[in-house]
């Protein structure tokens, strides 16, 4: 996983709450084994509506996504994160995640920040005015920048570490490798290895 310090970009502005993870990526598409190729069929039945935000190229090749309250709630499928990030969002803005989804998006790095309702409003609404305009989120500092917003926001101090410095599961057992050596060199070679 890639370390996370600041991520600047625009943004896309999906102006509904309780969008759910079969809304984010439905049913059929979670026949892969893979983590990637599920960016294409982001949001597939609202694409369908030429008037649907991802369909507005003026928020083409936007890393940021702002939504609204309880995101990601449903099922607990780790495919919405991936499709999320599949498609090229490094962040995504609410006012709240439902619980999985949040874990979710930090076990792959996708940050998902969570900022007062009236903040992420306004930030929507800007982005809506202006789809031009950019954003600063700055993981070590916890903030959210952007015109006429300087927000801080809440994060673990566990998970912050882990984002800033690219550790994943698998990055952090790796932290240990020379112990679980050593601890798999003293075991009987009849038992399995690590």
């Amino acid at each position: 996983m890639e370390p996370i310090a600041v991520i600047e970009g625009t943004a896309v502005p999906l102006d509904r709450s309780d969008v759910d993870t079969d809304q984010i990526i439905p049913a059929q598409y979670l026949k892969r084994i893979e983590r990637t190729g599920f960016g294409p069929f982001l949001f597939d039945e609202w694409r369908k509506d030429p008037d649907f935000v991802l369909n507005d190229e003026r928020y083409r090749g936007a890393s940021i996504l702002i939504a609204g309250a309880n995101f990601g709630s449903g099922s607990s499928r780790e495919h919405a994160p991936w499709a999320l990030e599949d498609y090229g969002f490094r962040a995504v803005i609410a006012p709240s995640f439902a619980d999985i989804f949040r874990n979710n998006c930090f076990k792959i790095g996708l940050l998902p920040v969570e900022l007062r309702a009236e903040s992420a409003r306004a930030l929507m609404d800007a982005v809506l005015d202006d789809p031009t305009t950019r954003i600063v989120i700055d993981l070590p500092a916890r903030a959210v920048r952007a015109p006429g917003l300087d927000e801080t926001f809440d994060i673990d101090e566990f998970t912050h570490w882990r984002l800033v410095e690219g550790l994943d599961d698998i990055g952090l057992s790796l932290r240990n490798e020379e112990e679980i050596s050593a601890f798999e060199a003293t075991r009987p070679s009849w038992l399995p290895t690590a």
